[in-house]
């Protein structure tokens, strides 16, 4: 009995954090047996089964409601305590939304061989988690599957753990459009992957959350948790809601400033923010439709198609053109497309053009009034200041003189500089022309000395040459007076 305890503890505690995502619509018993062929203890024991309300489909396009009774696993402990009745499918209850499905087929590893089909569905009250049925080809596989995932985390870096319940039944309760009595995948023949045929004895199929089907081995190398038919994303961003009234009913979405609001058949915020801002266009988030307030109608050139939730254009009314046989030239429907899409590319650009300047402006009035806003607000907060505060205003005005006289001395200091950058430029200048004066009186000088040296110089030769005359001169007279 302690044992049992002791296992039913860990189990319990293993699943304490799917538990915390689901609310069970319905609890009953069924009974249990166990291999040590002890009678008492199988009548004595009793296993819990739960009802879980679930649906898949994209909501825009389709949408299957059901619900599962699954085997609670609060008394499982080992494989000696497994329920009775239980078949090979299985339910992995609280997987998280940032896992692909790519990420799960490689968490399940080698067991991936054994699976004949998976099933992604929602859960009613599990957020940002998705379930997954599961339906193995033996019961073997299915019993070794649960030993081995229950209780285990999904990776080593999160502490959530994979929880695995036995499946007693799935009903389905409600469908749109498509008729589905079973897990196994009817709307698609071929995978749209590897555009083989769908077949549960060559490869196991997928089922994503939007009911398109897929191999596993074609859908494990798709790493986006997006479907890679129609795009729908099993993580689905918050609902919006009305910035000002918090209803999530008929909301819609500025174009230019991405103001959210509620319609005009709630409280009417989208349209008073028309009114204050003049942005006319608004997006309804429901039907994705673009509403034009000035012109008062729908203006969206795109739709969500109702079969495959593709992006289509929106028909014009060109029946007049097939009415006078135009259409069924080639060369004229040619140049009737090109002229139709000259035309709405250049209504776009100059609806494009029109509301960015529209934005300009808005945004521009905007922040200066909060700049004025801001001005008016810090002037008032010193004005308030300074009529409670005398001492304030003694320092205040001790300021005002500090700063008067500073800027005074500051003109005086800046004169100051001026004039002596004046000054040091006539001295500049005059040193320069004193030394220019005394580089001419030096070289004056030496062409004077110069001069006088050459005169001395001439007046030393005369002399030598006066003399040599005289020299000469007398000799001839003391040789005539000889003579005679």
């Amino acid at each position: 009995m302690s044992e049992t305890t002791s296992a039913t503890t860990v189990a319990i505690h293993a699943s304490t954090v799917a538990d915390d995502y689901f609310r069970p619509s319905s609890i009953s018993k069924l009974p249990i047996t166990t291999d040590v062929g002890d009678s008492s203890t199988s009548s004595s024991n009793a296993y819990v089964t739960q009802a879980f309300p679930f649906s898949s489909g994209n909501p825009r396009i389709e949408e299957t409601r059901g619900v599962m009774h699954l085997f609670l696993d609060d008394a499982v402990s080992s494989a000696s305590n497994l329920p009775v009745g239980r078949s090979p499918l299985i339910c992995v209850l609280g997987v998280p939304n940032h896992m692909t499905y790519a990420d799960f087929c490689q968490f399940c590893g080698s067991f991936i061989h054994h699976v004949l089909e998976m099933r992604v569905v929602r859960n009613d009250g599990m957020e940002n988690r998705y379930s997954i049925l599961v339906t193995f080809d033996d019961q073997n596989s299915t019993d070794a599957f649960h030993k081995h995932f229950n209780g285990r985390r999904f990776s080593s870096l999160e502490t959530e753990s994979c929880r695995v319940l036995f499946t007693v039944d799935v009903q389905y309760t409600r469908l749109i459009e498509h008729t589905q009595t079973s897990l196994a995948s009817t709307e698609q023949p071929s995978c749209p992957v590897c555009l083989e045929r769908l077949d549960q004895d060559m490869s196991g199929i997928l089922t994503t959350m939007c009911n398109h089907s897929f191999h596993c081995s074609c859908i494990s190398k798709w790493t986006d948790s997006s479907c890679p038919v129609c795009r729908y994303c099993q993580q689905q961003p918050e609902k919006s809601k009305c910035l000002i009234c918090q209803t999530s009913e008929n909301v819609w979405i500025c174009l230019l400033c991405g103001f959210v609001g509620c319609g005009r058949y709630k409280e009417g915020h989208a349209i008073k923010h028309w009114k204050e801002t003049q942005h006319c266009y608004s997006l309804e988030l429901e039907t994705q439709r673009v509403w034009d307030y000035v012109g008062d109608n729908y203006v969206h050139r795109l739709i969500q198609s109702k079969t495959d939730g593709k992006l289509v254009e929106l028909n014009h009314h060109t029946e007049h053109f097939d009415d006078c046989g135009c259409g069924t030239d080639p060369g004229f429907s040619e140049a009737l497309l090109n002229s139709r899409v000259e035309s709405i590319v250049s209504e776009y650009n100059e609806l494009l053009t029109t509301q960015l300047e529209d934005q300009k402006l808005y945004y521009e009035s905007l922040l200066q009034e909060f700049e004025e806003q801001n001005e008016r607000d810090i002037s008032d907060a010193v004005k308030e200041s300074l009529k409670k505060n005398t001492k304030l205003q003694k320092l205040q005005a001790k300021l005002d003189k500090g700063l008067k006289e500073k800027k005074f001395l500051d003109e005086i200091n800046e004169n100051l500089l001026r004039n002596k950058e004046i000054w040091e430029g006539i001295i500049i200048k005059t040193q320069e022309r004193e030394k220019e004066a005394l580089r001419l009186k030096d070289q004056k000088i030496q062409e004077l000395e110069a001069q006088d040296l050459m005169m001395s110089l001439e007046e030393t030769n005369t002399i030598e040459q006066s003399a040599t005359l005289q020299e000469k001169n007398g000799d001839v007279v003391s040789l005539e007076t000889r003579s005679c």
